[in-house]
């Protein structure tokens, strides 16, 4: 069997193991018994199944843990174990997520999460609260629940991470948009990318709209109109679709996505994955310039934490010109990946799925 044809196994997310902990641990206090599954309801409306690898409890507390599974693409945080503490409360309804020893400390902008407090994203955030509302109903009708997440050795797993680099401190995030990880293999998703490109065609459809990922793709699908197939997750694969795009006589290809891909395909990056290349501070912070904002703002760019902190910083300093220009370096780059073959019209949405801006010529 290829590597192409290879069923890769998918895995769970730490936002996924932390929700799955905390409703054991709510789980056992209500049924005063040790829980070993739990059905995890995730963002998109579909559950997983999670083994539950401890479970204790008392009458008002619990402690339950789960083992941190990456799939068939293992990250450093795979095999870690993920522990809820969970205790009753008095305030009616009300659930308190807090980050315990592990869990990293923000004390960076750009990461769209509070300085000094814990990197526990807010997707994993509304995971924990929506399946312990769910499961803990009659009891949140009476009472409420202090949930405080914590990874044992995430402290020497987050020195292999980006986190340091990020100005997360003192251990991991929690982290995960859908909850599953799905694995990151090269001749898989290109093969996916080639695919959903033919199924496109075969529809008579001949204009692509090229994502960076599920978010970018919901977002696009509010200003694009056209119909499901026609949406391609490339991913980080940017270079190798927009080739594929030009092979196949694509008439035109939107290229959809956020700062942080878009800045690294402006650079002439083909392959954008995070562990692969770092947005480079010093050519946004170049392009900055180029749209005429003054010193403070270049240098507060180039000192920049991360892509995100960035636009920030553009934002706030009220310089529009700047997303056009980085939305033409994307354009060139991607005219010349296809061999100026395909048509191309570029979409920078911010985080929130506004457009800041269209490009096209």
């Amino acid at each position: 069997m290829t590597e192409e044809n290879k069923k890769l196994r998918t895995g769970f997310t730490t936002g996924t193991c932390s929700t799955a902990a905390s409703m054991a641990s709510v789980l056992s206090i209500i049924y005063q018994k040790k829980i070993d599954f739990v059905e995890v309801e995730l963002p998109k409306g579909n559950s997983i199944r999670i083994k539950i690898h401890s479970c204790v409890f008392e009458k008002n507390s619990a402690k339950c843990s789960v083992i941190k599974d990456g799939g068939d693409d293992p990250d450093v945080t795979h095999g870690a174990e993920i522990v809820v503490d969970v205790s009753i409360t008095d305030q009616i309804g009300q659930i308190q997520i807090n980050g315990g020893i592990g869990v990293g400390i923000v004390t960076k902008p750009g990461l769209g999460l509070e300085i000094n407090k814990p990197a526990i994203n807010p997707v994993p955030k509304k995971m924990i609260i929506d399946n312990l509302l769910r499961v803990g109903k009659d009891l949140l009708s009476r009472k409420g629940v202090n949930v405080t997440i914590s990874v044992p050795k995430g402290k020497e797993l987050a020195v292999k991470t980006d986190n340091p680099r990020l100005g997360i401190v003192g251990g991991i995030s929690i982290l995960g948009t859908s909850g599953i990880v799905i694995p990151f293999s090269t001749a898989s998703y290109a093969a996916s990318i080639r695919q959903n490109l033919d199924v496109s065609l075969a529809m008579g459809d001949k204009i692509v709209v090229l994502t960076t990922g599920g978010r970018s793709e919901t977002f696009a699908k509010n200003i694009v109109d056209l119909p499901e197939h026609c949406f391609v997750q490339m991913g980080d694969f940017s270079g190798y679709t927009i080739q594929q795009c030009a092979k196949k006589n694509i008439e035109k290809a939107f290229v959809v996505g956020f700062i942080g891909k878009l800045a690294k395909m402006a650079m002439g990056v083909k392959q954008t994955h995070v562990k692969g290349s770092k947005v480079d501070m010093q050519f946004l912070a170049d392009l900055v310039k180029k749209t005429g904002s003054d010193n403070t703002i270049v240098e507060r760019v180039k000192e920049a934490n991360t892509a995100r902190h960035v636009l920030e910083i553009v934002k706030e300093s009220k310089n529009s010109d700047f997303f056009k220009l980085l939305c033409k370096e994307v354009y060139l780059q991607m005219r010349k990946h296809s061999e100026n073959k395909v048509p191309i019209e570029i979409i920078l949405f911010d985080f929130d799925g506004i457009v800041l801006e269209r490009y096209s010529e």
